[in-house]
């Protein structure tokens, strides 16, 4: 059977729809071996016309609508962005236009303007070192070497996983420290300007929160858990001068970076609906605050369909808290 025809008795119109959901991160301009997870422009085109031709691509916000009146059509999706990173601006957003696409951005507002976050700071530093032994004790780094640059993406991955679920201030210290160790200055446009947001917001995409700066919302005090969810959505709106309706979870596990305080939390600050990163499709009895995403992997258009067309084959949604 074609994929198409699949997809459509998995998927099809009204109540009994399934909501895909993809998330992205960056668009590269050009493939980079740091980050080889990360699709370049040119992949990112080829995925949206593989999707396009599939699904019927809707906003966000439309869908969430939708998907809880029982009106959403045949093998709906929709586009999802995380954290704020430039490129979804200087690259990503070009070629959604050029497609006649949507998709909504949710942004870390603690990194517009010349921030950087946690991750990058360590992988930036890495990619500037140059070959020869690492003696990091202080951050669990002992009688290391980098040859190239698959040692260096090793070697960031794991103080990536290192640093992740510490304590928001004590991470942010740690990945200081480890970024004063770089030879040469990090970069200070990785993540957007203020202006790249409300540029995105006039090109018709949506902007949603994604807290301030980016905490594991389980390991972080409920008082400081609260106010990075209300306070990133009080920024962005006071930027865009309209109301931020939707929201993602920060690295978004249920039952590991949130649970059901942070859900009543999101509901409670004002947003309609939010997304998690638990793999899977959201029908008519999902809970519109737990929303799932996933990000197919594959490499070449046969198998990036493949899998897009297997999401829906999960009869059970994503877990939810």
């Amino acid at each position: 059977m074609p994929l198409r025809a699949l997809a459509s008795q998995l998927s099809p119109a009204g109540p009994r729809a399934r909501l895909s959901i993809l998330i992205y991160h960056r668009v590269l301009a050009q493939l980079d071996t740091l980050l080889p997870a990360e699709p370049d422009a040119e992949t990112f085109r080829w995925q949206l016309r593989v999707l396009t031709s599939l699904f019927n691509v809707l906003p966000l916000s439309e869908a969430v609508e939708r998907l809880a009146q029982g009106t959403l059509p045949a093998r709906a999706a929709c586009i999802t962005f995380d954290d704020g990173y430039a490129d979804n601006a200087t690259v990503a957003l070009p070629i959604l236009k050029e497609l006649g696409l949507s998709a909504t951005f949710f942004i870390a507002t603690g990194y517009l303007d010349g921030g950087m976050m946690f991750n990058d700071r360590v992988l930036e530093t890495l990619r500037r070192l140059p070959a020869g032994p690492i003696e990091w004790p202080e951050v669990g780094l002992e009688h290391r070497h980098i040859e190239d640059d698959q040692d260096r993406k090793q070697l960031a991955a794991e103080l990536i996983q290192g640093l992740k679920h510490l304590d928001p201030a004590e991470r942010t210290a740690r990945a200081q420290a480890i970024a004063e160790r770089s030879p040469t200055p990090l970069p200070a446009d990785l993540m957007m300007t203020s202006a790249q947001v409300k540029a995105l917001a006039a090109a018709g995409m949506t902007i949603g929160g994604h807290t301030q700066t980016h905490p594991i919302l389980a390991r972080t005090p409920d008082a400081q858990a609260r106010a990075e969810i209300a306070g990133g959505r009080e920024t962005l709106e006071a930027l865009l001068g309209e109301p931020v309706r939707l929201f993602a979870y920060p690295n978004g596990k249920p039952g590991q970076d949130y649970d059901h305080r942070h859900v009543a939390m999101v509901r409670d600050s004002g947003f309609a609906a939010s997304v998690s990163t638990a793999w899977g499709v959201s029908t008519s009895s999902s809970d519109p605050y737990q929303l799932a995403r996933f990000t197919p992997w594959d490499r070449t258009p046969g198998r990036f369909a493949l899998r897009l067309v297997r999401n829906l084959m999960a009869h059970q949604e994503a877990p939810q808290v």
